[in-house]
């Protein structure tokens, strides 16, 4: 009898307080949902970037920091992860310029560009680069055949073969054909929506929710 006492008057005690203070009784989304809605608007800026025209162009280019891009119309797989950030407030720019100027040892030094020190024009554009990133920054996830292991706002990265990087993102929408998330990436036409996920060999499998607060 106590106990269902009790029961009642804290359960009174509640109703009280959602009564009288509702400000307080609504609870904070969980960091689950923020996620969630993190990636939703994500995936909507990836989609949202295969209704631009742009000409694959990997030419080196002085561009401004932070904040900076190549010309528009142009661009390579990376620069549609970049620019899918960048519509949801993170600029991997100045990301992952800040984390090679502290973590310089830990990011690769291809023979195809050995350099002495980060690059604020070209570092964010180099798939190698944002797999370190991603992995260090980010949650780095399995890399698995199976279609379920997979969801929309992952970021996926690929060896076309010969050691040629790619890089994409899972988006919501399924292909009717294999029932896969596709994927929005920039594999020479500009960016496009296809169901591509395992037409190569992946070589990682990421999420990022941008820098920690």
């Amino acid at each position: 009898m106590k106990a269902w006492l009790g029961r009642v008057q804290v359960g009174m005690a509640i109703l009280f307080v959602a009564t009288q203070f509702p400000a307080l009784a609504q609870l904070a989304p969980t960091d689950t949902t923020k996620e969630q809605q993190f990636l939703e608007r994500f995936v909507s800026a990836a989609i949202e970037r295969t209704h631009h025209t742009v000409r694959y162009d990997p030419a080196y280019v002085r561009i401004p920091y932070p904040g900076g891009d190549v010309p528009p119309d142009t661009g390579v797989c990376t620069d549609e992860v970049i620019r899918s950030y960048r519509a949801v407030g993170i600029d991997l720019q100045k990301e992952v310029h800040e984390d090679m100027v502290q973590n310089f040892s830990a990011y690769p030094r291809s023979w195809r560009w050995l350099l002495a020190r980060p690059d604020s024009n070209i570092d964010h554009r180099r798939v190698p680069n944002l797999m370190v990133f991603f992995q260090r920054k980010g949650q780095e996830l399995p890399i698995t055949g199976r279609i379920e292991d997979y969801s929309p706002g992952d970021i996926i990265t690929w060896d076309l073969g010969g050691g040629v990087p790619h890089i994409g993102i899972v988006v919501d929408r399924k292909s009717p054909q294999t029932g896969r998330y596709m994927i929005v990436h920039n594999i020479g036409q500009g960016p496009k929506l296809e169901d591509v996920l395992f037409n190569w060999k992946i070589t990682g499998h990421y999420k990022y929710f941008g820098p920690s607060s």
